[in-house]
């Protein structure tokens, strides 16, 4: 079993930054990919970005040229990196580990931006 656990959410007005960090354990074996995902009241759950162990990384639209994802290999942590944050971003972001043994999630962590 994989465990995730986010941290780094909180209240932030528009324009400002958060970092959010996600740090794995358990049974990782090699990982594919990490990623964030949100999911806004009313709204589906989405991509916002993932890092794959090759390749770059993929950022959705609405977030490309403010959010940055990346990764420390040897924490098994992922980070991503918020700036110029909108009140559209405000949504639970959900940690996303892939790898052998299938798909974990986070217990998801709370971004409120404050217009």
């Amino acid at each position: 079993q994989v465990q995730l656990v986010e941290s780094g959410g909180g209240l932030v007005q528009a324009g400002g930054s958060l970092r959010l960090s996600c740090a794995a354990s358990g049974s990782i074996f090699s990982i594919d990919a990490m990623g964030w995902f949100r999911q806004a009241p009313g709204k589906q759950r989405e991509l916002v970005a993932v890092t794959a162990s090759r390749g770059s990384p993929n950022y959705s639209d609405s977030v490309k040229g403010r959010f940055t994802i990346s990764r420390d290999n040897a924490k098994n942590t992922v980070y991503l990196q918020m700036n110029s944050l909108k009140p559209e971003d405000t949504a639970v972001y959900f940690c996303n580990l892939k790898n052998r043994g299938g798909y974990y999630w986070g217990q998801g962590t709370q971004v409120t931006v404050s217009s």
